[in-house]
């Protein structure tokens, strides 16, 4: 018997994606029915509802599902969920009971689906889900939160762009896309990633969650948790970032550098996984939480700032939030229906002078003009702008490939500066 982590939601790995005979038939259907163009943020969902990376869901949230994670984290059978995952068109014409076809903009039917409900969402509907899912206590969220949020955060204008209507039910996924050719060895299904923890003989394992260039703070977090753990998993989104982003193929190059070089290699896994970004904040901490559980992983190792876009959240607000989320308790008296895997609340890290070594805000004394302050973003502007990244900030050889994609960029976009990247608040 396993000894990983079940998977979230007492239904074992729910993988909705068809294979073989079933899987052709499904395809010839499917070129019959109403196409329904769906966005890449909903391709990600599909893939992830076919690999078991979502279980227990098997198809979009109706709008008791809806209402109940955006205002409970908990779906309308109590299972907890953080995030709403939701199919919006603007089409008018589909109808309950009809069967359609989603096509995501690369062309692709990526599934078939049942629809069983049709929701309208208004504009109040839409700016209820922001406030509810994407708000959070850091300065952009103060004040009128929504004009802010409007301007600067990229996940509320995501929900303000969704179509008029939500539609829900069961889905049959037919692709995974192209991230097994694109990623070998690298693209893992839950499955997958199980099965090598289980042939490494793993059961306690952290996963460190990257849409950044690996820096020295990383590095740090992944270190920690191999020495407390049987291993770490650094599982970077290789689906659809925000622009001036690093693409996942150039991240995933760094990661492999530095693991052959600097860790023992038996004790990591380098893995990817489909979902773009939704800048969640502290929801979407609880939501990589919550599908890592999927992958065999019990522990989730939140640092500062997890998930978060300018300043609309606190510093740790994504580990705060795991104080507050109903894990076996009266809101979830399924215990599988509870959320299992649990934070690593990692402090500030950043090298230090004084220490000549890595060191975090619970063992470093020293001030912060002895600090080198370490952030994905600082590091991305820094490299944007051409300008020297400090000492101690990466790994030369990793610091060598980025500067290499940067020189072949034709086309830059501004990186702003949050304080969370700046180290401004830092005392």
């Amino acid at each position: 018997m396993s000894k990983l982590v079940p998977p979230h939601g007492g239904k074992g790995l729910v993988c909705c994606l068809l294979e073989g005979a079933e899987l052709d038939a499904e395809k010839k259907k499917a070129e019959g029915l109403k196409k329904i163009q769906i966005s890449n943020r909903a391709k990600g969902d599909l893939i992830m509802m076919g690999i078991g990376g979502f279980s227990p869901l098997s198809g979009f949230m109706t709008k008791a599902d809806w209402k109940g994670v955006c205002e409970k984290f908990l779906m309308a059978d109590g299972t907890f969920w953080p995030v709403p995952v939701t199919l919006d068109t603007d089409d008018e014409e589909v109808k309950v009971g009809d069967e359609i076809a989603l096509e995501a903009p690369d062309g692709i039917i990526y599934a078939t689906m049942k629809v069983e409900e049709k929701y309208e969402m208004t504009e109040a509907d839409k700016k209820w889900e922001s406030e509810m899912v994407y708000k959070g206590h850091g300065e952009d969220s103060e004040g009128d939160f929504f004009k802010t949020a409007l301007e600067d955060h990229i996940g509320v204008q995501m929900v303000m762009a969704q179509g008029k209507f939500n539609l829900a039910g069961p889905v049959k996924v037919l692709s995974e896309g192209d991230y097994a050719e694109r990623y070998p060895g690298v693209y893992l299904t839950p499955a997958q990633i199980r099965a090598e923890m289980e042939k490494r003989g793993w059961n306690n394992v952290a996963a460190l969650q990257l849409r950044n260039p690996m820096h020295r703070s990383h590095e740090f977090l992944a270190k920690i948790a191999v020495e407390v753990c049987d291993g770490v998993v650094i599982h970077s989104l290789i689906g659809n970032l925000k622009p001036g982003d690093i693409p996942g193929s150039v991240r995933i190059k760094c990661i492999q550098t530095l693991i052959d070089k600097y860790f023992v290699p038996e004790n990591v896994i380098n893995a990817g996984y489909p979902l773009d970004m939704r800048y969640a904040g502290p929801r979407e901490a609880l939501l990589h939480a919550t599908f890592r559980q999927n992958y065999g992983i019990n522990n989730m190792l939140i640092g500062r700032d997890h998930a978060g876009v300018g300043d609309f959240y606190g510093l740790f607000e994504a580990q705060e939030i795991f104080d507050r989320i109903p894990y076996a308790t009266e809101a979830c008296p399924e215990p599988g229906k509870a959320l299992i895997t649990k934070p690593m609340k990692i402090d500030w890290t950043f090298y230090c002078y004084k220490c000549d070594g890595m060191a975090s805000m619970r063992s470093c004394p020293h001030t912060k003009e002895d600090r080198v302050i370490l952030s994905g973003t600082k590091l991305r502007k820094g490299l944007s702008e051409g300008t020297e990244i400090p000492d101690h900030f990466g790994r030369d050889e990793v610091l060598d490939i980025l500067r290499d994609y940067y020189e072949n960029l034709t086309e830059k976009v501004e990186v702003k500066m949050q304080k969370a990247a700046s180290g401004s608040d830092m005392k």
